[in-house]
């Protein structure tokens, strides 16, 4: 009789013991070295083109009046690493795909003197590629894994429409700062939510190799907020 006890109880301390280490085997990506990829869609929700001043020879002292933009869809994929002896760190780049589009209104030329200008916008459309660049702190141990990041940014926009000068388009250098949550669903699939800021000083010039391109160009600075959802897969 007490070998049958003997018995049960190291039965059941060895099923108590593969039940807690389980899950520590199943969901334990913070153990090694840890690659991703992934994919992400979300909205991004942009401010006014703002502070803008024309940058053509010709038209220097020319202010222009804030350009509303309309909120798009945004699509991306990312690519990242944590390290093994820092868990906690990581390094990440994205690639994400957006149309933020200026809205039908009028533009306004401000120059020396009050002297003021007005010209009549419509569909200007604005497709916006950024590719970002992000060392990534998280907190580690867990299924669920807030995390920030920061870092630099490039963008390469593109004006087309019936009031928008031929040709004109932007490749500029800006930051980028985002947050969010990772919940690992196995050691593997990852589902995460994040919001995203973005800045840049955006400056738009024509093709001058494009004879049929307009001389004039402007600067101005560009801001969003991004909200996305995701998936990614850990190698």
């Amino acid at each position: 009789m007490a070998m049958k006890t003997t018995r049960l109880t190291r039965r059941l301390v060895i099923t108590s013991l593969l039940a807690l280490l389980t899950p520590i085997v199943l969901f334990a990506p913070q153990a090694y070295a840890e690659t991703y990829v992934a994919g992400q869609f979300g909205v991004t929700l942009p401010q006014s083109l703002s502070n803008g001043t024309v940058t053509q020879d010709g038209f220097g002292g020319l202010d222009i009046s804030d350009q509303p933009l309309k909120s798009s869809a945004m699509v991306g994929a990312k690519l990242g690493h944590y390290f093994t002896r820092a868990r906690w760190i990581g390094i990440e780049t994205g690639v994400s795909y957006s149309t933020p589009h200026i809205k039908e209104g009028s533009l306004i030329f401000s120059g020396p003197g009050g002297s003021k200008t007005t010209q009549s916008l419509s569909g200007i459309h604005q497709r916006l590629i950024t590719w970002d660049a992000d060392l990534i702190l998280r907190y580690p141990n867990y299924r669920l894994q807030p995390y920030i990041g920061i870092g630099p940014s490039f963008y390469f926009a593109n004006l087309k429409g019936p009031t928008a000068p031929p040709g004109q388009s932007a490749a500029s250098i800006g930051f980028n700062a985002e947050g969010g949550v990772r919940y690992y669903l196995t050691r593997r699939w990852t589902l995460f939510g994040e919001g995203k800021y973005n800045y840049a000083l955006m400056n738009y010039s024509s093709n001058h190799s494009d004879p049929t391109a307009d001389p004039f160009g402007f600067r101005a600075t560009y801001s969003a907020f991004t909200l996305s959802l995701g998936i990614s897969y850990s190698f």
